[in-house]
């Protein structure tokens, strides 16, 4: 999808709601993890990076409580309608849950809006494609309502929010990454975050002569109904088992000999390869934001495909749509590694390319996985970009 510009974006607003005091328009990325997926509930380092994909937001502040919302990404729903008064969790609100998911998340931090306002909103994230689009909506809401209501959140604090939203008002179990990436991004680097401290470093992604590329399996999915929770308890069950020896507080406290020593303590094998996972994972995630430091991307490549290996075989999360990607992206000269990235069972896998090879792996790509699965896949350049912000 193309993006759209301000003066587009405030006309579409003033066609929508009517005339009146200029809305003020902001934008947050979507975001791309290069390394360490399904271990920020577990306590783990990731290592994703926000892009130049996004969400806008436009905004104006109303003189009642009522509230009113648009996206230009589904126009048949036409203006969605609520008040300040009624903010709880309902199926016919769609995508506008996610917006009063972060109005309730400052109602429990003790932030009440003196009025309600409206709401136009456009995205060119795939739907669906795992890249962050619920995150990226969540954290352009939170920037805008900051801005317009003078409220004092921190960019850290817009990721809290953003993660209660999906955890106490649409019910999803998922960890802070998303929603951080987002709001702490920089151009051209990648966010070394610990999830389990939320501290943080940005990592100069310097890819030289190579470029990220994302291949979308159009496989639609929805996160809230794939086996997210299930899997997180299955986590829970292994950490569970382990703490009756060791006195862990997280899975990603667990060393790789530690684990291996203790790792018989896991009754189910289920859980236990869930929980080596995320053991190994960690450690190479690690290893990984050391190779990017050192520009070592050749090794840095190694440890994407590894990833992958890992997250078909113990934790299944993976599909056959992407491990075709994965898999005959890796055959192509000019691939460095790849994986799939987010939170699987469709969506996207992410690539390090020779810049001058990325035509040639598109078509390859393509080709191979049209003849498989029977309807194309999609790719993107990707550009990595900063945090929210004000245009």
């Amino acid at each position: 999808m193309t993006s759209m510009t301000k003066a587009e974006l405030t006309k579409s607003f003033f066609d929508t709601f009517g005339p009146g005091e200029a809305p003020r328009c902001f934008f947050a990325g979507g975001r791309v993890n290069l390394i360490g997926e399904y271990v920020d509930f577990n306590g783990g380092h990731v290592l994703p990076c926000a892009l130049t994909m996004g969400t806008w937001g436009l905004l104006r502040r109303r003189a009642d409580n009522r509230l009113r919302f648009f996206s230009l990404n589904f126009p048949q729903a036409g203006v969605l309608e609520g008040t300040l008064s009624d903010i709880r969790y309902q199926e016919r609100n769609q995508w506008t849950n996610y917006v009063l998911g972060m109005l309730f998340a400052l109602g429990e931090r003790g932030i009440e809006l003196p009025s309600g306002f409206e709401l136009l909103i456009y995205g060119n994230i795939p739907n669906g494609a795992g890249l962050s689009s619920s995150a990226s909506l969540e954290v352009v809401t939170g920037a805008a309502l900051r801005a317009c209501y003078g409220l004092d959140v921190t960019n850290v604090e817009l990721a809290l929010l953003g993660q209660r939203t999906e955890n106490g008002f649409i019910g999803l179990n998922s960890g802070i990454m998303d929603q951080f990436s987002i709001a702490l991004g920089k151009e051209d680097a990648a966010v070394f975050l610990n999830t389990g401290t939320l501290s943080y470093e940005h990592v100069p992604v310097e890819l030289g002569d190579n470029v990220i590329l994302i291949m979308n399996t159009c496989k639609r999915r929805s996160l809230s109904d794939s086996k997210y929770n299930e899997r997180r308890a299955e986590c829970e069950g292994a950490l569970k088992d382990l703490k009756k020896v060791l006195p862990v507080k997280d899975l990603a406290s667990v060393d790789l000999r530690t684990f291996e020593e203790n790792k018989h303590l896991i009754e189910s094998d289920v859980d236990r390869a869930r929980a080596e996972h995320v053991v190994y994972e960690c450690a190479r995630t690690v290893e990984a934001c050391k190779k990017l430091r050192a520009g070592d991307l050749i090794s840095f490549g190694r440890l994407m495909n590894a990833s992958h290996d890992s997250l078909r075989d113990l934790f299944a999360v993976s599909c056959r749509e992407l491990d075709i990607l994965v898999a005959e992206a890796q055959k192509c000269p000019g691939v460095l590694g790849a994986r799939m990235t987010g939170a699987g069972f469709g969506g996207c896998a992410v690539a390090i390319v020779n810049r001058d090879a990325v035509d040639g792996v598109c078509a390859r790509v393509g080709r191979a996985y049209e003849e498989a699965v029977g309807y194309p896949c999609a790719f993107y350049v990707a550009a990595i970009g900063g945090g929210p912000k004000e245009l």
